[in-house]
Protein backbone atom coordinates (compact mmCIF):
# COMPACT_ATOMS: atom_id res chain seq x y z
CA UNK A 1 0.00 0.00 0.00
CA UNK A 2 1.13 3.83 -0.90
CA UNK A 3 0.20 6.47 1.53
CA UNK A 4 1.15 10.26 1.62
CA UNK A 5 -0.19 12.35 4.35
CA UNK A 6 -1.79 16.15 4.10
CA UNK A 7 -0.03 17.95 6.90
CA UNK A 8 -2.51 20.45 8.03
CA UNK A 9 -1.96 19.96 11.95
CA UNK A 10 -5.28 18.53 13.83
CA UNK A 11 -6.49 18.09 10.61
CA UNK A 12 -3.85 16.12 8.67
CA UNK A 13 -5.25 13.36 7.00
CA UNK A 14 -3.77 9.96 5.00
CA UNK A 15 -4.30 9.20 1.08
CA UNK A 16 -4.04 5.76 0.78
CA UNK A 17 -3.44 4.57 -2.60
CA UNK A 18 -3.93 0.45 -3.26
CA UNK A 19 -5.61 -2.04 -5.35
CA UNK A 20 -8.49 -3.37 -3.97
CA UNK A 21 -9.07 -0.77 -1.37
CA UNK A 22 -12.22 0.08 -1.20
CA UNK A 23 -12.84 -3.41 0.54
CA UNK A 24 -11.08 -2.18 3.77
CA UNK A 25 -12.84 1.31 3.78
CA UNK A 26 -15.42 0.18 6.68
CA UNK A 27 -12.08 -1.22 8.68
CA UNK A 28 -10.42 1.84 8.40
CA UNK A 29 -13.40 4.50 9.34
CA UNK A 30 -14.25 2.46 12.11
CA UNK A 31 -10.79 3.15 13.32
CA UNK A 32 -11.23 6.72 13.58
CA UNK A 33 -12.96 8.28 16.79
CA UNK A 34 -16.21 9.82 17.14
CA UNK A 35 -17.63 8.41 14.27
CA UNK A 36 -21.65 7.26 15.42
CA UNK A 37 -23.42 4.49 13.28
CA UNK A 38 -24.91 6.53 10.25
CA UNK A 39 -22.94 7.06 7.31
CA UNK A 40 -24.38 8.75 3.97
CA UNK A 41 -23.13 7.41 0.90
CA UNK A 42 -23.49 10.15 -2.29
CA UNK A 43 -22.92 8.81 -5.62
CA UNK A 44 -24.12 8.53 -8.64
CA UNK A 45 -25.87 5.56 -10.83
CA UNK A 46 -23.45 4.82 -13.02
CA UNK A 47 -20.64 4.65 -10.55
CA UNK A 48 -22.87 3.05 -7.67
CA UNK A 49 -23.78 -0.14 -9.72
CA UNK A 50 -19.78 -0.98 -10.33
CA UNK A 51 -18.67 -0.07 -6.46
CA UNK A 52 -21.90 0.83 -4.12
CA UNK A 53 -22.35 -2.95 -3.09
CA UNK A 54 -18.76 -3.38 -2.24
CA UNK A 55 -18.78 -0.33 -0.37
CA UNK A 56 -21.60 -0.74 1.29
CA UNK A 57 -20.47 -4.40 2.08
CA UNK A 58 -17.70 -2.87 3.56
CA UNK A 59 -19.02 -0.04 5.92
CA UNK A 60 -21.82 -2.23 6.92
CA UNK A 61 -19.23 -5.41 8.36
CA UNK A 62 -17.82 -2.49 10.60
CA UNK A 63 -20.63 -1.63 11.74
CA UNK A 64 -22.10 1.16 10.15
CA UNK A 65 -26.13 1.96 9.39
CA UNK A 66 -25.62 3.16 5.50
CA UNK A 67 -27.73 5.14 3.66
CA UNK A 68 -27.13 5.79 -0.17
CA UNK A 69 -27.90 9.34 -1.94
CA UNK A 70 -27.83 9.40 -5.97
CA UNK A 71 -27.27 12.91 -7.88
CA UNK A 72 -27.20 13.43 -11.53
CA UNK A 73 -24.06 12.43 -13.61
CA UNK A 74 -22.46 15.84 -15.31
CA UNK A 75 -20.78 19.02 -14.86
CA UNK A 76 -24.18 20.69 -15.52
CA UNK A 77 -25.54 19.00 -13.04
CA UNK A 78 -23.29 20.42 -10.33
CA UNK A 79 -25.24 23.37 -8.87
CA UNK A 80 -27.57 24.54 -5.42
CA UNK A 81 -30.09 22.22 -6.55
CA UNK A 82 -28.35 19.26 -6.39
CA UNK A 83 -26.71 20.23 -2.72
CA UNK A 84 -30.35 20.68 -1.43
CA UNK A 85 -30.92 17.30 -2.51
CA UNK A 86 -28.86 15.78 -0.77
CA UNK A 87 -29.07 18.02 2.06
CA UNK A 88 -32.64 16.98 2.06
CA UNK A 89 -31.65 12.88 2.07
CA UNK A 90 -29.33 13.89 4.77
CA UNK A 91 -31.57 14.74 7.39
CA UNK A 92 -33.87 12.71 6.15
CA UNK A 93 -31.87 9.96 7.16
CA UNK A 94 -30.93 11.25 10.45
CA UNK A 95 -27.09 12.35 9.97
CA UNK A 96 -26.34 14.18 13.42
CA UNK A 97 -22.85 15.99 14.06
CA UNK A 98 -21.16 12.66 14.50
CA UNK A 99 -22.00 11.14 11.30
CA UNK A 100 -19.97 11.19 8.10
CA UNK A 101 -20.75 11.37 4.10
CA UNK A 102 -18.74 9.04 2.07
CA UNK A 103 -18.26 10.97 -1.63
CA UNK A 104 -17.83 7.82 -4.18
CA UNK A 105 -17.22 9.15 -7.52
CA UNK A 106 -15.57 11.66 -9.95
CA UNK A 107 -14.57 15.45 -9.10
CA UNK A 108 -18.27 16.22 -9.14
CA UNK A 109 -19.27 13.36 -6.41
CA UNK A 110 -16.40 14.74 -4.55
CA UNK A 111 -17.09 18.31 -4.80
CA UNK A 112 -20.57 18.87 -4.15
CA UNK A 113 -20.47 16.05 -1.51
CA UNK A 114 -17.56 17.57 0.34
CA UNK A 115 -19.62 20.86 -0.20
CA UNK A 116 -22.92 20.03 1.44
CA UNK A 117 -20.98 17.88 4.35
CA UNK A 118 -19.00 21.38 4.94
CA UNK A 119 -22.34 22.88 5.70
CA UNK A 120 -24.30 20.43 7.00
CA UNK A 121 -24.94 21.13 10.88
CA UNK A 122 -22.16 23.47 10.15
CA UNK A 123 -20.00 20.89 9.22
CA UNK A 124 -19.65 16.74 9.41
CA UNK A 125 -17.02 14.36 8.43
CA UNK A 126 -15.85 13.85 5.01
CA UNK A 127 -14.34 10.58 3.47
CA UNK A 128 -13.19 10.79 -0.51
CA UNK A 129 -13.42 7.91 -2.30
CA UNK A 130 -12.54 8.73 -5.86
CA UNK A 131 -13.15 6.32 -8.63
CA UNK A 132 -11.86 8.62 -11.48
CA UNK A 133 -8.00 9.49 -12.35
CA UNK A 134 -8.84 13.37 -12.50
CA UNK A 135 -10.56 13.42 -8.89
CA UNK A 136 -7.85 10.44 -7.51
CA UNK A 137 -4.70 12.99 -8.60
CA UNK A 138 -6.23 16.17 -7.94
CA UNK A 139 -10.26 16.86 -6.93
CA UNK A 140 -10.22 15.01 -3.81
CA UNK A 141 -6.91 16.05 -1.72
CA UNK A 142 -7.02 19.73 -0.68
CA UNK A 143 -10.38 20.63 0.84
CA UNK A 144 -11.97 22.16 -1.93
CA UNK A 145 -15.68 21.93 -2.21
CA UNK A 146 -18.30 23.62 -4.43
CA UNK A 147 -20.83 24.02 -7.18
CA UNK A 148 -20.91 26.18 -10.02
CA UNK A 149 -23.55 29.23 -11.21
CA UNK A 150 -24.42 31.65 -13.78
CA UNK A 151 -21.35 33.41 -13.18
CA UNK A 152 -18.51 30.66 -13.55
CA UNK A 153 -16.85 27.36 -12.14
CA UNK A 154 -17.16 26.75 -9.04
CA UNK A 155 -18.21 29.89 -7.77
CA UNK A 156 -19.94 28.56 -3.95
CA UNK A 157 -17.85 26.23 -1.74
CA UNK A 158 -15.65 26.06 0.62
CA UNK A 159 -12.19 24.66 1.64
CA UNK A 160 -13.34 21.43 4.24
CA UNK A 161 -10.52 18.80 4.56
CA UNK A 162 -11.47 15.21 4.11
CA UNK A 163 -11.07 12.85 7.00
CA UNK A 164 -9.53 10.32 5.07
CA UNK A 165 -9.02 9.99 0.94
CA UNK A 166 -9.02 6.16 -0.75
CA UNK A 167 -7.95 5.77 -3.62
CA UNK A 168 -8.64 2.23 -5.34
CA UNK A 169 -6.27 1.84 -8.78
CA UNK A 170 -8.77 -1.09 -9.66
CA UNK A 171 -11.44 1.76 -10.28
CA UNK A 172 -9.73 2.52 -13.29
CA UNK A 173 -10.01 -0.60 -15.26
CA UNK A 174 -14.09 0.31 -15.91
CA UNK A 175 -12.73 4.20 -16.60
CA UNK A 176 -13.87 5.36 -20.19
CA UNK A 177 -11.06 6.04 -22.31
CA UNK A 178 -12.02 9.51 -22.74
CA UNK A 179 -12.49 10.12 -18.79
CA UNK A 180 -8.89 8.70 -18.04
CA UNK A 181 -7.40 11.03 -20.84
CA UNK A 182 -9.31 13.84 -18.93
CA UNK A 183 -7.60 12.89 -15.87
CA UNK A 184 -3.95 12.93 -17.70
CA UNK A 185 -4.77 16.59 -18.07
CA UNK A 186 -4.26 17.30 -14.42
CA UNK A 187 -1.39 15.42 -14.34
CA UNK A 188 0.37 17.16 -17.09
CA UNK A 189 -0.60 20.42 -15.56
CA UNK A 190 1.64 18.96 -11.66
CA UNK A 191 4.65 17.76 -14.50
CA UNK A 192 4.24 21.98 -16.13
CA UNK A 193 4.07 23.85 -12.93
CA UNK A 194 6.82 21.16 -10.46
CA UNK A 195 8.20 18.46 -11.62
CA UNK A 196 10.11 17.76 -15.17
CA UNK A 197 10.82 14.42 -14.42
CA UNK A 198 6.97 13.40 -14.35
CA UNK A 199 6.71 15.90 -17.29
CA UNK A 200 9.51 13.25 -18.95
CA UNK A 201 6.98 10.17 -17.73
CA UNK A 202 4.22 10.90 -18.98
CA UNK A 203 6.08 11.38 -22.50
CA UNK A 204 8.19 8.23 -22.25
CA UNK A 205 5.49 6.07 -20.97
CA UNK A 206 2.40 7.15 -22.78
CA UNK A 207 1.58 3.43 -24.21
CA UNK A 208 1.63 1.77 -20.92
CA UNK A 209 -0.81 4.43 -19.30
CA UNK A 210 -3.15 4.57 -22.23
CA UNK A 211 -3.07 0.19 -21.81
CA UNK A 212 -3.76 0.90 -17.85
CA UNK A 213 -0.73 -0.35 -16.73
CA UNK A 214 -1.21 -0.88 -12.78
CA UNK A 215 2.33 0.33 -11.89
CA UNK A 216 2.30 3.48 -14.36
CA UNK A 217 -0.67 4.71 -13.27
CA UNK A 218 -0.19 4.18 -9.66
CA UNK A 219 3.27 6.44 -10.34
CA UNK A 220 1.81 8.96 -12.03
CA UNK A 221 -0.87 8.97 -9.42
CA UNK A 222 0.87 8.45 -6.31
CA UNK A 223 3.48 11.61 -7.71
CA UNK A 224 0.63 13.78 -8.78
CA UNK A 225 -0.97 13.33 -5.25
CA UNK A 226 2.72 14.09 -3.20
CA UNK A 227 2.77 17.61 -5.17
CA UNK A 228 -0.18 18.92 -4.18
CA UNK A 229 -0.19 17.29 -0.46
CA UNK A 230 2.88 19.17 -0.09
CA UNK A 231 1.56 22.12 -1.73
CA UNK A 232 -1.45 21.99 0.49
CA UNK A 233 0.55 21.48 3.65
CA UNK A 234 2.40 24.38 2.88
CA UNK A 235 -0.71 27.09 1.95
CA UNK A 236 -4.19 25.05 2.65
CA UNK A 237 -6.31 28.65 1.68
CA UNK A 238 -5.00 29.29 -1.29
CA UNK A 239 -3.26 32.49 0.20
CA UNK A 240 -0.02 32.48 -1.78
CA UNK A 241 1.90 28.63 -3.34
CA UNK A 242 -1.56 27.16 -3.53
CA UNK A 243 -2.37 29.30 -6.79
CA UNK A 244 0.33 27.10 -9.16
CA UNK A 245 -2.26 24.68 -8.67
CA UNK A 246 -4.78 26.64 -10.61
CA UNK A 247 -2.42 26.76 -14.32
CA UNK A 248 -4.74 26.26 -16.99
CA UNK A 249 -7.53 26.60 -14.87
CA UNK A 250 -7.98 30.28 -15.29
CA UNK A 251 -8.83 29.99 -19.33
CA UNK A 252 -10.18 26.44 -18.99
CA UNK A 253 -12.93 27.40 -16.22
CA UNK A 254 -14.06 29.86 -18.54
CA UNK A 255 -14.00 27.36 -21.68
CA UNK A 256 -16.28 25.51 -19.37
CA UNK A 257 -18.65 28.45 -18.51
CA UNK A 258 -18.78 29.83 -21.98
CA UNK A 259 -20.00 26.00 -23.34
CA UNK A 260 -22.81 25.80 -20.06
CA UNK A 261 -20.60 22.85 -18.98
CA UNK A 262 -21.82 20.27 -21.78
CA UNK A 263 -19.11 20.33 -24.08
CA UNK A 264 -16.08 19.53 -22.57
CA UNK A 265 -14.58 17.45 -19.61
CA UNK A 266 -13.16 19.36 -16.87
CA UNK A 267 -9.73 17.69 -17.79
CA UNK A 268 -10.02 18.59 -21.60
CA UNK A 269 -11.45 22.18 -20.83
CA UNK A 270 -8.19 22.26 -18.60
CA UNK A 271 -5.85 20.59 -20.79
CA UNK A 272 -6.52 24.18 -23.93
CA UNK A 273 -6.19 26.12 -20.89
CA UNK A 274 -2.77 24.94 -20.11
CA UNK A 275 -1.91 25.38 -23.60
CA UNK A 276 -3.79 28.73 -23.90
CA UNK A 277 -2.05 30.00 -21.09
CA UNK A 278 0.72 29.04 -22.12
CA UNK A 279 0.81 31.23 -25.38
CA UNK A 280 0.10 33.97 -23.12
CA UNK A 281 3.58 33.18 -21.79
CA UNK A 282 5.11 33.33 -24.90
CA UNK A 283 3.34 36.46 -25.89
CA UNK A 284 4.59 37.85 -22.52
CA UNK A 285 8.18 36.67 -23.05
CA UNK A 286 8.40 34.41 -20.49
CA UNK A 287 8.26 30.99 -22.13
CA UNK A 288 10.49 30.07 -24.98
CA UNK A 289 9.03 28.97 -28.29
CA UNK A 290 10.65 25.29 -28.01
CA UNK A 291 8.52 24.68 -24.17
CA UNK A 292 5.28 25.41 -25.79
CA UNK A 293 6.03 23.17 -28.42
CA UNK A 294 6.76 20.69 -25.63
CA UNK A 295 3.40 21.46 -23.84
CA UNK A 296 1.81 21.05 -27.08
CA UNK A 297 2.85 17.87 -28.30
CA UNK A 298 2.30 16.13 -24.56
CA UNK A 299 -1.23 17.21 -24.99
CA UNK A 300 -1.57 15.96 -28.29
CA UNK A 301 0.04 13.21 -27.30
CA UNK A 302 -2.98 11.83 -24.64
CA UNK A 303 -5.13 12.87 -27.77
CA UNK A 304 -6.47 16.35 -25.62
CA UNK A 305 -7.64 19.83 -26.52
CA UNK A 306 -5.18 22.20 -28.31
CA UNK A 307 -7.52 23.96 -30.24
CA UNK A 308 -11.39 24.45 -29.51
CA UNK A 309 -13.93 25.58 -32.86
CA UNK A 310 -13.73 28.62 -34.37
CA UNK A 311 -17.05 29.44 -33.44
CA UNK A 312 -16.33 29.96 -29.86
CA UNK A 313 -15.84 33.56 -29.82
CA UNK A 314 -12.66 34.72 -28.04
CA UNK A 315 -13.65 37.39 -26.17
CA UNK A 316 -16.47 35.77 -24.91
CA UNK A 317 -13.39 33.41 -23.36
CA UNK A 318 -12.06 36.18 -21.70
CA UNK A 319 -14.76 38.52 -20.38
CA UNK A 320 -15.77 35.09 -18.66
CA UNK A 321 -12.17 34.97 -17.40
CA UNK A 322 -12.76 38.69 -15.51
CA UNK A 323 -15.84 36.48 -13.72
CA UNK A 324 -13.17 34.01 -12.42
CA UNK A 325 -12.75 33.73 -8.91
CA UNK A 326 -9.55 34.45 -8.94
CA UNK A 327 -9.57 37.41 -10.42
CA UNK A 328 -8.84 40.69 -8.35
CA UNK A 329 -10.16 44.27 -8.54
CA UNK A 330 -10.65 43.75 -12.18
CA UNK A 331 -7.26 41.99 -12.82
CA UNK A 332 -6.85 38.59 -14.23
CA UNK A 333 -4.95 36.08 -12.74
CA UNK A 334 -2.74 33.53 -14.80
CA UNK A 335 -0.18 31.39 -13.65
CA UNK A 336 2.21 31.09 -16.65
CA UNK A 337 4.93 28.63 -17.04
CA UNK A 338 8.25 29.87 -17.23
CA UNK A 339 10.03 26.47 -18.13
CA UNK A 340 8.91 22.65 -17.66
CA UNK A 341 8.43 22.17 -13.98
CA UNK A 342 8.36 26.28 -13.95
CA UNK A 343 5.57 28.63 -12.81
CA UNK A 344 5.04 32.20 -11.80
CA UNK A 345 1.78 33.71 -11.21
CA UNK A 346 1.39 37.26 -13.00
CA UNK A 347 -2.04 39.68 -13.22
CA UNK A 348 -0.56 42.35 -15.27
CA UNK A 349 -1.73 41.01 -18.46
CA UNK A 350 -3.73 43.69 -20.57
CA UNK A 351 -6.71 41.96 -22.20
CA UNK A 352 -5.40 42.93 -25.58
CA UNK A 353 -2.37 40.29 -24.99
CA UNK A 354 -4.99 37.81 -23.38
CA UNK A 355 -6.67 37.87 -26.98
CA UNK A 356 -4.18 38.27 -29.32
CA UNK A 357 -2.33 34.98 -27.36
CA UNK A 358 -5.74 32.98 -28.15
CA UNK A 359 -6.21 34.00 -31.07
CA UNK A 360 -2.85 33.13 -32.58
CA UNK A 361 -2.51 29.78 -34.12
CA UNK A 362 0.77 28.12 -33.12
Amino acid sequence: MNSLKVELGERSYEISIESGAIASLGERMASFLGFNEKIAVVSNKTVFDLYGARVTASLEKAGFEVSSIFIHDGEVFKDLKQVEHVLNEMFNFGLDRKSAVVALGGGVVGDLAGFAASIYMRGIALVQVPTTLLSQVDSSVGGKTGVNNGFGKNMIGTFYQPRFVCIDVDTLKTLPERELRAGIAEVIKYGIIEDAELFRFLKDNRREIHSHDAAALSHIIHTSCKIKADIVSKDEREAGLREILNYGHTAGHALETVTEYIEYLHGEAVAWGMYAEAKIAVAMKLLSDAALREIKDLIEDYRLLVSIPKDIDIRRLVEAMSYDKKTVAGAIKFVLPTAIGRVEIRKDIGKDVILNALSKET
